[in-house]
């Protein structure tokens, strides 16, 4: 889902400035995956906070080890991952590390079974954006039903459906006649476009790809599962 504020001009335009505006970055993230994290956080806080209380002798802290261990992956996984697309830059928050690169860096973005963005011989994963084909379908099913409603009532009104070339969260008259497109075609469309505008010139070097892992997912992760393991070998 995208960020309502992403349209707005980065400042005021003073006069005789011919440079084009700059927009805030838009922000792409997976609804359902933070309602999912959100659900089981609430669980896991809840569960282990009933042992830790009532708990006796190991319980209690078995519990602080397991919550140490699971929220920072439910965290990770759930409710961290996002794209932030800017006019000339993408960063790509993934569960365990943060990707940077220009524009011009990126050759294509693919989306079969899973969100790929092509830099070079590098392959990223882009886990805000995940691919369903259940939602493939059913837009697939919208489409024909459209189509077939505007076969027989030449007079239908057209749908309001989303165009290529839209902003983020702007909605666009068409024809019955479109297809219809789920979230994540919907927003690789304009990623894609945003990659378009920022080609690599022959023989211009490929600009630098910044990689930063996230420690302070990984961190306590990492010292949740010794604990745990210890207290599960003594």
């Amino acid at each position: 889902m995208t960020s309502p504020h992403q349209d707005r001009p980065n400042g005021p335009a003073t006069a005789g400035d011919r440079r084009p505006p700059q927009y805030a970055d838009r922000v792409y993230r997976s609804s359902a995956g933070i309602a999912g994290g959100v659900l089981l956080l609430i669980l896991a806080g809840w569960l282990g906070g009933d042992a830790i209380a009532r708990g006796d002798g190991r319980t209690p802290w078995l519990s602080l080890a397991a919550l140490l261990l699971a929220v920072p992956l439910v965290v990770a996984f759930t409710i961290r991952p996002a794209v932030f697309a800017g006019s000339e830059r993408i960063r790509i928050r993934n569960p365990f590390r943060t990707v940077a690169m220009p524009w011009a860096a990126v050759d294509r973005l693919r989306a079969s079974y899973s969100t790929e963005l092509f830099a070079g011989d590098r392959t990223f994963q882009v886990w805000a954006i995940p691919v369903s084909l259940r939602a493939r379908k059913r837009a697939a099913r919208q489409t024909a039903r459209a189509q077939g409603q505007r076969g027989r009532d030449p007079f239908l009104t057209p749908g309001v459906r989303f165009r290529p070339g839209a902003r983020p969260g702007q909605r666009a008259e068409v024809s019955a006649d479109d297809p219809v497109r789920s979230w994540a075609d919907q927003a690789l469309d304009q990623l894609r476009e945003l990659s378009e505008q920022h080609t690599l010139a022959e023989g211009e070097p490929r600009p630098e790809i910044s990689v930063r892992w996230c420690y302070e997912v990984i961190a306590p992760a990492i010292a949740g599962a010794v604990v745990l393991a210890v207290l599960l070998a003594i």
